[in-house]
């Protein structure tokens, strides 16, 4: 059978984690190439050769090829590694809604939330991404409203991208902490994978900081 282990490159306490809590929610075999930040490790010439923005995460699956942008990560290890159950296959009808849910983070939330953390007015509406701050937050809150996840009673992989980015977005209040989302952000907080994956990554953090 042919290796199925994918390699993450990886800093702790960054975006990265999220793609390790999928990894770990995916039960896939991966190992981790550790980045540590506070050394500038990212912006070193072995690892822009990855990813010339520097940034994490980025992954290079058994087949050799690197992927970089979190979300495109997320569907692609959700494909990878379908007998996990995280990604509706083409032809589901869940399949548009999930591609939706995925893309909204990245095309959206991401830019209304970097917005007003850093006090910058989106622009004008015909030129911004997202249009406007509450209508993100809305719409995002709108669609747990209905739950347990997402798509309903089956999580799937956005589950793991939005819980983890939730929970984070609320613990440093820059995402309201409405009953919808800190419901939804303690669901998925307490699956075994997740804790798993924190346990991991805190570990790590504290081994690169010592």
């Amino acid at each position: 059978m042919a290796d199925r282990t994918v390699t993450l490159f990886h800093s702790p306490q960054t975006r990265s984690t999220g793609v390790l809590t999928l990894l770990e929610e995916l039960g896939a075999p991966y190992r981790l190439e550790l980045l540590n930040q506070n050394k500038n490790e990212h912006q070193a010439p072995a690892y822009l050769a990855i990813n010339p923005m520097g940034k994490v995460p980025a992954l290079r699956d058994p087949a050799g090829g690197i992927v970089t942008e979190q979300v495109a990560i997320f569907l692609h290890l959700a494909d990878l590694f379908p007998e996990a159950g995280l990604a509706p296959p083409v032809g589901d009808p869940r399949r548009g809604p999930y591609l939706r849910w995925m893309v909204f983070y990245a095309a959206s939330f991401e830019p209304a939330v970097v917005d007003r953390a850093l006090a910058r007015e989106p622009g004008r509406r015909a030129m911004s991404p997202y249009g406007e701050f509450d209508t993100v937050i809305d719409t995002i809150t709108a669609a747990l409203a209905k739950g347990p996840f997402l798509l309903g009673d089956q999580p799937s992989a956005a589950d793991i991208l939005w819980g983890t980015a939730l929970a984070w977005t609320t613990g440093f209040k820059l995402v309201p902490e409405r009953p919808e989302i800190m419901d939804y952000v303690r669901r998925i907080a307490d699956r075994p994978a997740v804790k798993r994956a924190q346990e991991k990554d805190a570990a790590l953090a504290a081994a690169q900081k010592g």
